[in-house]
């Protein structure tokens, strides 16, 4: 994939490989260090705030058994089921 601008991630991607590897790619990380780190870096905590609208998105697909579980081994039908699932949380 080409980089891209930011890398949103929780605490438990912190780590100096992913950052030199970010760093490579010129993406900016934004991922809170954890207490235990002797550098604390910085992040943008604006941007990492609106990490919680993707995690509700994917929240909501995994409550279609079917999505979650990953029943279809089919790609176009597992891309399939998950347009019809986006579909109906959009409608409702």
């Amino acid at each position: 994939m080409p980089p891209s601008a930011e890398l949103v991630a929780d605490k438990g991607y912190d780590s100096q490989a992913l950052r030199e590897w970010l760093a490579q790619r010129r993406t900016q990380p934004v991922i809170p260090p954890r207490k235990n780190r002797k550098i604390q870096y910085d992040y943008d905590t604006a941007i990492y705030r609106q990490r919680n609208v993707i995690e509700r998105m994917f929240c909501r697909l995994k409550d279609w058994r079917r999505i979650a579980t990953r029943f279809d081994r089919n790609l176009k039908s597992f891309m399939g089921a998950i347009a019809l699932a986006a579909s109906v949380i959009w409608w409702l």
